[in-house]
């Protein structure tokens, strides 16, 4: 079994002095690419509405990842309330923004994941980590302490920051980001970012230059690497054809990408909406035409839950 990059810097006091270096930058969070500025070690809130602790909303075996990480067991999926983004199609917006969940202390969320590996999951897969890296580092630092060995994925929205992304080398095993929207008008209409397209390529950059391509042990499970999640929206609104050229062109041909259909009007979109329909289902294989035309080879294209 492959050894998780974690548990060597944790050997070596290194994952406890990566905590407390994000755990410092809450008191002006810098974290993420909004740069909020605030004090969120005393009760202010920015974008995120997160303060020093993170909230849970749940800790479960999930089998509706893509299949190198769930597997036969499971992938063991903890979701973090709040988020960094504002996407007013959200599919899980009560998670998201409405922040369902509970604070929780590191030694809970330790026990959470620990719990997981109980249960036989294949690893602990963290989603909407990024403005919570900090609470995620201390939470993990007690983890590897109690003998947790399991793969760590980082299952964000790709809104991340190359400089926090680095307190995290040799901390994730496995980055899973999502690549949202090419054009930055439609990433500021629809996910208040409209940064978003420039921030996404660069810690897809960071990420895959810290792990690389998606590495399989022999029985298909992912035990490495740089996994993209990208999901086909109605009238070309992600902008598939350039996300694909970017991945295969500036990351590798081998980037491991799940383009994904089950988009549907949910969150704030309604009306006459350009997103107020489902994708089509000749949209989606046109979307996987365009990927295998910009020279992707490693496509998986069965349905994932939107995150």
């Amino acid at each position: 079994m492959h050894e998780p990059a974690y548990l060597a810097l944790h050997q070596q006091g290194e994952l406890a002095r990566r905590a407390a270096a994000a755990q410092a930058r809450l008191a002006a969070c810098d974290l993420c690419p909004r740069r909020c500025g605030v004090e969120r070690t005393t009760g202010e809130f920015g974008f995120c509405a997160t303060g020093r602790h993170a909230l849970l909303s749940s800790a479960e075996a999930h089998f509706g990842e893509e299949a190198p990480l769930t597997g036969r067991r499971g992938s063991g999926t903890i979701f973090v309330s709040g988020c960094n983004l504002g996407c007013d199609f959200c599919q899980n917006a009560e998670i998201s923004h409405a922040r369902i969940g509970r604070e929780v202390t590191a030694d809970e969320w330790a026990e959470a994941m620990l719990a997981l590996q109980r249960q036989g999951c294949h690893n602990v897969n963290i989603v909407t980590p990024t403005h919570v890296v900090p609470a995620l580092l201390e939470a993990l630092e007690i983890a590897a302490a109690h003998d947790l060995h399991l793969p760590l994925v980082y299952n964000s929205g790709g809104y991340d920051a190359p400089d926090a992304l680095a307190l995290l080398e040799g901390v994730v095993d496995i980055y899973m980001p999502d690549f949202k929207f090419w054009d930055p008008d439609v990433a500021g209409r629809y996910a208040q970012a409209p940064d978003y397209p420039e921030w996404a390529r660069r810690a897809i950059r960071e990420m895959h230059r810290q792990v690389g391509d998606l590495q399989l042990d022999p029985a298909g499970i992912a035990e490495r690497g740089l996994l993209v999640r990208h999901l086909v929206l109605p009238d070309g609104l992600a902008g598939t054809k350039s996300v694909c050229r970017f991945l295969a062109a500036e990351i590798s041909p081998e980037t491991y990408v799940n383009i994904m259909e089950q988009y549907h009007p949910a969150g704030r979109i309604s009306g006459d909406d350009p997103l107020a329909r489902r994708t089509s289902q000749e949209e989606h294989e046109e979307a996987l035409r365009e990927a295998r035309s910009a020279g992707l080879r490693r496509l998986d294209e069965r349905s994932a839950r939107v995150l």
